[in-house]
């Protein structure tokens, strides 16, 4: 693997990482702005990215945008919001092809950074408010992506888990928003928190590909420092621990044939703590791949579950299970996963077995960071959990794992919520 190398430069109101590469034939430039999860918030804040890449003010239509975009080589514009532990991000990314496969004079990333600069600092407005048509528009297909998650019954159980789980947290906010929040939202409103965001957020802009550092920083600067003030580095928004009295058991009701039952477990463990890697690998080991416990013996032994699964929440200290069922299967389902998660916490799994996780764990390191994206999202968590080690350190750090470490990741983890979503008239209790 090429070794990889961040280069980080304080500028005023953002951080550069620059990651110099000629590994990919593209050019990726990346904006993440980073604030605390908050409930009034959160509605402006799901519908803000979708706002921008409609249209600049120089570019004043989706359509306009989208020709620019083409003629710039086919550069691809992304925007998302995401929840990583108790924070909300914004993401806007920009990739480009790279100029020396290119038989052209033209400076295509100056070009995609101005283009960028301007998504995020001049979108379509009036100085005061956005247009009214656009808010309007988006909006509605908000409103419709937060109606849908109730049809991917798998999402919708997900979510309903951690309402319950995260009841008193932040981490319980919904990353799309909430469809009551709308009508409250207008183009005048949500322009003031626009220019909130861009006072207030963290921003760390991100320049992966086949450039230095001094070009990098010599274009962004010349694109974003004039618009900014000073720079923010947001403290790390503290997960506060919270210890599980009862095991929470929630049982819902609905049209459904296939049942969902979803397990939280609280890890205790986050992205920077010493035993981070050990829960990548007790993760693996439980539920996180074919081979797992999980998927050997609720769905192969048993034949229990459609799909039965695990994955953890880096920046949360959350591990989670899904399975799908038959809804006359709870019972025995949900003892057949405690048994497992049991079984883990004494140890039950061979040397080959843990020598053979590890080696899954680094490949899907090594597969994410064969991608642009992948590689700054995984260098990104650095950033939240305001650490440093290197791609090559996390591996080293997974291959490092023994099993007295996974035993101690064990030792920390406790379930909290049982969530059943069943058939109706499904469900009789024990």
């Amino acid at each position: 693997m090429d070794k990889i190398e961040e280069k980080l430069i304080e500028k005023s109101g953002y951080r550069l990482h620059v990651i110099p590469s000629k590994k990919y034939k593209t050019t990726n430039v990346v904006v993440k702005l980073k604030a605390p999860l908050e409930r009034d918030t959160i509605t402006s804040r799901a519908l803000l990215p979708y706002i921008l890449q409609q249209g600049t003010n120089k570019y004043p239509s989706a359509r306009k945008l989208r020709t620019a975009l083409d003629d710039l080589y086919g550069a691809v514009l992304g925007v998302d919001g995401a929840k990583k532990g108790e924070n909300h991000i914004i993401t806007l990314r920009l990739e480009t092809a790279n100029e020396t496969f290119l038989a052209t004079e033209e400076q295509i990333l100056e070009s995609a950074v101005e283009m960028l600069s301007g998504i995020l600092f001049d979108p379509k407005s009036d100085g005061d408010k956005f247009d009214a048509s656009i808010v309007q528009r988006e909006k509605q297909t908000l409103k419709q992506k937060i109606d849908s998650i109730i049809d991917d019954k798998m999402s919708y159980a997900n979510m309903r888990l951690i309402d319950e789980m995260c009841k008193d947290e932040p981490y319980r906010l919904h990353v799309h928003g909430y469809a009551e929040d709308l009508s409250e939202i207008n183009e005048t409103s949500l322009y003031r928190y626009y220019q909130k965001m861009l006072s207030e957020d963290q921003m760390d802009v991100y320049v992966l590909g086949d450039v230095s550092a001094e070009k990098a920083e010599r274009l962004i600067e010349s694109a974003f420092t004039k618009k900014l003030g000073e720079s923010k580095i947001n403290s790390r928004s503290a997960t506060k621990s919270k210890s599980v009295q009862d095991i929470n058991t929630i049982v819902e009701e609905q049209n459904v044939q296939q049942a969902k039952l979803h397990l939280g477990y609280r890890t205790n463990i986050t992205f920077g703590d010493p035993l981070y890697y050990g829960l990548q690998v007790f993760n693996g080991l439980f539920g996180g791949f074919p081979s797992s416990k999980l998927f050997m013996n609720v769905r192969e032994k048993h034949s229990l579950a459609y799909y039965a699964a695990s994955r953890f929440e880096s920046h949360k200290g959350l591990l989670l299970v899904f399975s799908g069922i038959a809804p006359k299967d709870y019972e025995q389902a949900r003892d057949i996963i405690n048994e497992q998660m049991a079984l883990m916490k004494d140890g039950e799994f061979t040397e080959e077995q843990l020598k053979d996780t590890k080696e899954l764990v680094v490949n899907q390191l090594l597969e994410t960071m064969d991608h642009p994206q992948g590689l700054i999202e995984l260098l990104y968590h650095q950033v939240l959990a305001d650490t440093s080690l290197t791609p090559d350190q996390m591996i080293e750090s997974v291959k490092q794992v023994s099993r007295q470490d996974v035993l101690e990741v064990g030792e920390k983890i406790e379930q909290d919520t049982v969530y059943f979503l069943t058939s109706k008239g499904g469900y009789t209790n024990e």
